[in-house]
């Protein structure tokens, strides 16, 4: 119905829901299958956080703004690694919020195997998992 009765949710409703919708992955996970080949490592964090903390060696920095663009496999602007929709992404934030939302609009195009690192990188990093400085 246009104007809509739906009542409004909150962002804690709306991460649950989106959420429920797919299968998010601890660190040790994501590190093994982006070690494997079995999934693709994307940071959605802006510069200022990579410079700040440092990145994951291998993941491609795609930041938020771009990323349904960069990962659409039909898209005219994707990246070389948008290979397909049944491509595995795993996409991580700071903490892991704004990575739920992501991961969610990558499902809408399609990319149904797209999930989300719990935590996002500060989880990745307390794990002492692989962490290098931005080169510049």
């Amino acid at each position: 119905m246009a104007g809509g009765s739906e009542r409004p949710v909150g962002i804690d409703e709306l991460l649950e829901r989106v959420r429920a919708g797919y299968r998010r992955v601890e660190a040790r996970e994501a590190h093994e299958a982006v070690r494997t080949g079995a999934a693709l490592l994307v940071d959605i964090r802006y510069a200022a956080l990579r410079e700040r903390d440092g990145v994951i060696p291998g993941a491609l920095v795609i930041e938020r703004n771009e990323l349904e663009w960069r990962l659409d496999p039909q898209g005219s602007h994707r990246v070389p690694e948008a290979t397909g929709h049944d491509l595995r992404v795993v996409v991580f934030c700071n903490e892991g919020y704004a990575s739920s939302l992501a991961a969610a609009s990558l499902h809408q195009l399609g990319l149904r195997r797209a999930t989300d690192l719990v935590g996002g990188f500060q989880a990745w990093r307390a794990e002492g998992l692989p962490v290098e400085p931005v080169r510049s």
